[in-house]
């Protein structure tokens, strides 16, 4: 499978308007629309998963009272008048009894987390409706209630035990209400975002570690972690939800981070997560078929992720390799590439790749500047990356000597990420759980493979059905084992989950390898290493970072990277 798919011509006109609906989310907003910019006066580890309606709850989490690990807030909040909030965000204001004297002093959307003071954000779910949880979002101390109209008819807001704010987009606008509430932190510190289907992750990194040898106190917000000027905090969604972003960038600036890099998903940007965030820069990777189970089509998708390209950055940096990226560009677009003959700002050439995996090659950037980089990971497509992230690190005025040093000293957990116990083969684990991004891996791994390629794959249940073929053929494609087995079959049937895959791998005919199914992940690994003789490559597919397994709504501790460890381990030891 390409992992460039056809654009539509609608999109190819450079001001095109959006006209996009997420669920029961709809806005129209033209493609460069300004944003409108106001200016005011130990975290307990979270599961991890990937995100997706299942991860977010569709628009919003179905149960406000479920019980999570409370976010971060900062110690040093300035109370933010209820009247300053209903104006600015142009709410309508039921209240009994008017309180001028009233403040704000935090927001959350989850009753259970509510602290004295706070705005509680009752917004209207896939399954429930956040204000069925008012009463106990009151009772905890909350100040006033944010909602729709649909919200404030039901019984916990009736009583008007404290004021109540109409908003007909509620989500929309939570961004910036939390970000008023915070002292609008973005604008404060050094945003660095980037979009896209595959490389958000390995960008990131490489952003973050870029502006560390350059001597920036960092942030790092995405799949695998958060990290506050070195602490490290575990994530739950690729993009945490508005108040929780709000308050963790007010933390940054408290903690005197200077720059933050981090990861925008398209269910981010089409629920409002990232709302009321000034972008220094908005980067994008590239796009193929994912999420298909929260976007319409492939033209929704984009739409969504085109979205940080609005106007809220401040400098734009594309990947142009493919027609999606192009649609992008507009006169100020800072452009990278590595396909050769391309007049892009940022381009790569000599690009080679050593035994041990690295891949080095020439940075080539405006001004005639030129450096020889090195990447401590295998693969072309993470050249891109790395291009990516040296044009956005120079965009915020990161000398190219630093750049080089944070691209050659950057660690990404669980992307492409080698496992060395001494053993005659190469294995690695990687996250990739879309076509296209198995496929990049796969074609990575064979360019240096001096045997066969044999590869553990599953695909998640509840996310886009439509992609398990597609991921299933692309793997048998590229390798001469696949053994196919249970990733997180969260609350689907993990067989039904296989078949699919198996029916993909299948249709590949004699152009396949040879096809296993072996439904204990641990096994499946367990079997490829048994299989692996002396120059084979070995790669665990899509869970990579992740240390847990979804079953049946039960997550069951399991790292793709330890089971792979202990494997390898015991094939040394000699035990069968």
């Amino acid at each position: 499978m390409s992992a460039v798919l056809p654009i539509p011509t609608q999109y190819t006109n450079h001001r095109f308007r959006f006209l996009y609906h997420a669920r029961s989310l709809s806005f129209h907003r033209p493609y460069r629309l300004p944003v409108r910019v106001w200016r005011v006066g130990n975290l307990p580890p979270v599961s991890v998963n990937k995100d997706g309606p299942a991860a977010s709850g569709g628009q919003v989490p179905d149960s406000p009272a479920k019980p999570t690990h409370a976010p971060v807030r900062p110690r040093r909040i300035e109370p933010v008048p209820l009247t300053t909030l209903v104006a600015r965000a142009d709410a309508r204001l039921i209240a009994d009894v008017h309180h001028p004297e009233l403040a704000v002093t935090g927001v959350t959307l989850r009753a259970q987390q509510v602290l004295p003071g706070d705005l509680f954000a009752a917004l209207p779910g896939a399954r429930s409706h956040g204000a069925d949880f008012a009463a106990e979002a009151i009772s905890s101390g909350a100040t006033a209630v944010l909602t729709d109209e649909e919200g404030a008819q039901r019984p916990g807001l009736r009583d008007g035990r404290v004021p109540v704010l109409v908003h007909a987009e509620p989500r929309g606008v939570l961004g910036s209400v939390a970000a008023w509430i915070y002292g609008e932190p973005s604008l404060e510190l050094a945003v660095l975002g980037v979009t896209g289907t595959a490389g958000k992750t390995t960008t990131s990194y490489l952003v973050e570690s870029g502006l560390r040898a350059a001597g920036r106190t960092t942030g790092l917000i995405g799949t695998v972690e958060t990290r506050i000027a070195g602490e490290r905090l575990a994530s739950a969604f690729t993009t945490p939800e508005a108040p929780d972003l709000q308050a963790l960038f007010a933390v940054m600036v408290e903690q005197g981070v200077t720059h933050a890099s981090m990861e925008v998903s398209s269910h981010a940007l089409a629920l409002g997560r990232v709302n009321g965030t000034r972008f220094a820069v908005g980067a994008f990777t590239n796009l193929s078929q994912d999420h298909l189970d929260f976007h319409r089509d492939m033209e929704e998708y984009f739409a969504a992720k085109s979205l940080l390209f609005d106007g809220r950055s401040t400098t734009e940096v594309v990947v142009v390799d493919s027609a999606w990226g192009q649609a992008l560009v507009t006169p100020q677009t800072i452009t990278v590439s590595t396909e050769p003959g391309t007049d892009a700002v940022w381009t790569a050439s000599d690009l080679d790749s050593t035994p041990t995996g690295e891949m080095s090659f020439t940075l080539h950037g405006p001004g005639g500047r030129t450096a020889r980089a090195t990447l401590p990971m295998p693969g072309e497509f993470n050249v891109a990356n790395a291009v990516l992230a040296a044009a956005m690190l120079d965009a915020t005025g990161v000398e190219l000597a630093e750049i080089v040093t944070g691209l050659a000293t950057v660690e990404v957990p669980g992307r492409m990420e080698r496992v060395y116990l001494g053993q005659d083969f190469a294995a690695v684990v990687d996250y990739a759980h879309k076509p296209a991004a198995v496929t990049q891996a796969l074609d990575a791994l064979r360019a240096r493979a001096e045997g066969r390629v044999i590869t553990v794959l599953g695909c998640g249940g509840d996310r886009d059905t439509g992609k398990r073929p597609l991921m299933g053929e692309a793997a048998v494609r590229r390798s001469e084992v696949l053994i196919v087995t249970d990733d997180n079959p969260r609350s689907e049937d993990p067989a039904l989950i296989r078949a699919a895959m198996l029916s993909g791998a299948r249709s590949a005919g004699t152009a396949g390898g040879q096809v296993l199914e072996i439904a204990d992940r641990r096994a499946a690994i367990g079997k490829a290493v048994e299989l692996a003789k002396p120059g084979d490559v070995v790669l665990i597919a899509g869970k990579g970072h992740e240390t847990g397994q979804e079953v049946a709504g039960v997550v069951h501790p399991f790292s793709d990277r330890d089971e792979l460890q202990a494997a390898i381990r015991d094939r040394l030891e000699g035990h069968p």
